[in-house]
């Protein structure tokens, strides 16, 4: 039944029939996360960084009333440069395949695609969260959801820090979500590599990371995990500098009257241009940061 809607690249077909490690990408991020062309440039750089780590990468879109895993460099070029293409989560994805229109996934359907295609681990910039004055809008990312039921590890920054931490930090504690430091005691905040919020779980060890999941889905414990990992030490922006740019963007969307899925790229792409680019830049880092790290944690837990 599933072949109906899923194509595997020749890329990942390979990797699937050899047993090799494979890393999920959302492509979200491409067609709404960042500006052309450094949208495409990155998610180029990104695949290659997966493969110099020893796993292939599997970039997930919707097109042609199929879920894509593995797009070709003319497809990235497609969701990258086009404008008419939806931001497409759980509650959208049946709907954009039905319709044969282009969709990029975001976190929360790139992990449901993954599962789908057998893919355990996902690499990504931040995860969606709690969203600041939530206890009146009720704005909560449908990803914290998915990570409760979807059996994939999304390695990550932390949450993107136009986010309430706190509140997401315990929203995925009470669904029982592992969120697990690597090389950091507390959560880091995307641009940044620290948060006030400490995490009950750390490590320095990747395979110390790919035995935990192990146990975890042996175990019949349905869900993912968090792989909480900071910003490079040399890229991470200075906390008071990047909040406050945050904050103003946030009372801005207030006032325009900005709200659900439409709020983030919005509050992105102002720091960025508040930012003068800065953030875009440690943007970037963090999303080819993690992609190595889920490579490597992808080849451990293969092994």
């Amino acid at each position: 039944m599933m072949e109906k809607y899923i194509v595997l690249s020749d890329e990942v077909k390979k990797a699937v029939e050899n047993k090799e490690p494979i890393v999920a990408l959302e492509s979200t991020i491409i067609s709404h996360g960042m500006p052309y062309p450094q949208n495409v440039k990155t998610a180029k750089e990104v695949e290659d960084i997966i493969r110099e780590n020893g796993a292939t990468p599997a970039t997930i879109a919707i097109m042609d009333g199929k879920i894509k895993i593995g797009l070709s460099a003319d497809e990235l070029e497609l969701f990258g440069s086009s404008d008419d293409v939806a931001k497409v989560s759980r509650r959208d994805l049946a709907g954009i395949i039905a319709s044969k229109k282009l969709g990029a996934t975001t976190v929360a359907t790139t992990m449901i695609c993954a599962e789908l295609a057998g893919i355990r681990v996902f690499a990504t910039g931040g995860i969606g969260g709690v969203h600041r004055g939530a206890e009146t809008t009720m704005d909560i990312s449908a990803d914290l959801e998915e990570l409760s039921q979807t059996n994939v590890a999304v390695v990550c920054a932390g949450a993107k820090s136009i986010l309430d931490l706190g509140l997401t930090l315990e929203y995925l504690e009470t669904k029982g979500v592992p969120v697990i430091g690597y090389g950091t005691d507390t959560l880091p905040a995307f641009f940044t590599r620290s948060s006030d919020f400490e995490l009950h779980a750390s490590t320095e060890s990747i395979d110390e990371i790919a035995e935990n999941l192990h146990v975890k889905w042996e175990l019949g414990l349905e869900g993912g995990a968090v792989i909480a990992n900071p910003i490079p030490e040399e890229d991470a922006l200075d906390a008071d500098y990047i909040n406050g740019m945050i904050e103003r963007a946030v009372k801005e969307a207030e006032e325009k009257g900005i709200h659900g899925k439409d709020v983030t790229p919005f509050l992105l792409a102002t720091v960025t241009e508040a930012t003068e680019g800065k953030s875009l830049i440690a943007n970037i880092a963090l999303v080819k940061n993690n992609a190595k790290v889920a490579a490597q944690i992808a080849k451990s837990l293969e092994r």
